[in-house]
């Protein structure tokens, strides 16, 4: 009675090949790392031994989930750059999902894990996750990260942050060195108060310094002009937006509005978008968040006994054309 061949494995390759499994793993997943003589020879001896690694069982491969809402806020997208970026060193998947923004929804928390069984590890960026979700990944133990979310308490997760209150505190003190003393901030309506959201902390920072005005905007790219002007009647000197693309609403709609000419606007996060504008904004390392957060589950991975870490990492005031001082403004 014949016997079935014994199905060749990636150590059989690299024996063939006369190189180690990391090299063949290398070729498979990162090929630009592996010269082009020894990556030749590593496919030969695959396809002599009839190996075959897929995407749903690369040996060394480790699939990271990264969920963030994507399609509401681009500057995730830059997070994801600089995973990315990392992952050109490692045997790492990224898959990613996009979620609905936190600030519209009544009951942010997610509850169930964005992530399937083949999962190694997952990284959250700006929805946190509820106590079902959290209990889950510690009973899976998966390596889990956070990026502008502050850790709940016991989570047993690695967090990212850019300090948003010490960037609220700049904005603050710039603006009050130009003699504002009265600012609106612009930002979309929070509608759960069950996290501690970026801008929470922001607002925080600023009325240290400044009476600080909140103002709804109609959404992450629209704001109103009359609610601007309002604002103005109340002694606002300076608009404040949670972010760049809406500062960009609001620089729109005080250019169509001549009563609101000349008046300041600040952003955050900084980028193409606000050099364009000569926007004066808070920088954020949008790039080394998502390294950073990648790197802790890679970690944690390789070595599942590692503790959760907790980086916090400076922003940086970037003036430019629209601070102007406050006695700038017409009466």
């Amino acid at each position: 009675m014949s016997q079935t061949p014994a199905k060749a494995t990636i150590y059989d390759v690299a024996e063939r090949a006369g190189v180690s499994i990391s090299t063949v793993s290398l070729a498979v997943n990162t090929p630009h790392r592996v010269r082009t003589e020894t990556r030749e020879r590593i496919v030969a001896a695959a396809a002599a031994l009839g190996y075959r690694m897929t995407s749903d069982g690369r040996s060394g491969v480790s699939r990271i989930a990264v969920a963030a809402p994507y399609t509401s806020y681009p500057t995730y997208l830059r997070r994801m750059a600089g995973m990315l970026r990392r992952a050109r060193s490692a045997a790492v998947d990224l898959v990613p999902y996009d979620l609905d923004s936190a600030a519209s929804a009544t009951a942010p928390l997610l509850e169930s894990l964005p992530a399937r069984a083949d999962v190694a590890g997952l990284i959250m960026m700006g929805v946190p996750l509820g106590g079902a979700a959290l209990r889950a990944s510690r009973a899976a133990r998966l390596p889990l990260a956070f990026v502008d979310i502050v850790r709940p308490a016991r989570s047993g997760a690695s967090s990212v942050l850019v300090d948003d209150l010490a960037g609220g505190r700049m904005l603050g003190a710039h603006l009050r060195e130009l003699g504002h003393r009265r600012v609106a901030f612009v930002h979309e309506v929070q509608r759960s108060q069950g996290y501690v959201s970026a801008g929470m902390l922001r607002a925080d920072g600023m009325t240290e310094q400044l009476q600080l005005l909140p103002v709804a905007s109609a959404g992450p790219d629209r704001v109103e002009a009359d609610a601007l002007r309002s604002a103005v009647a109340k002694g606002v000197t300076a608009f404040v937006a949670n972010h760049d693309r809406l500062a960009a609403a609001v620089l729109k709609a005080v250019s169509g509005t001549p009563e609101l000419a000349d008046t300041t606007v600040t952003g955050y996060d900084d980028g193409e978008l606000a050099e364009a504008l000569q926007l004066t904004t808070v920088r954020q390392p949008f790039e080394e968040t998502g390294r950073v957060a990648l790197e802790s589950v890679l970690e944690r991975i390789a070595d599942p006994s590692r503790a959760a870490s907790r980086t916090v990492l400076e922003p940086t005031l970037v003036v430019r054309a629209s601070s102007r001082p406050a006695s700038a403004r017409p009466a």
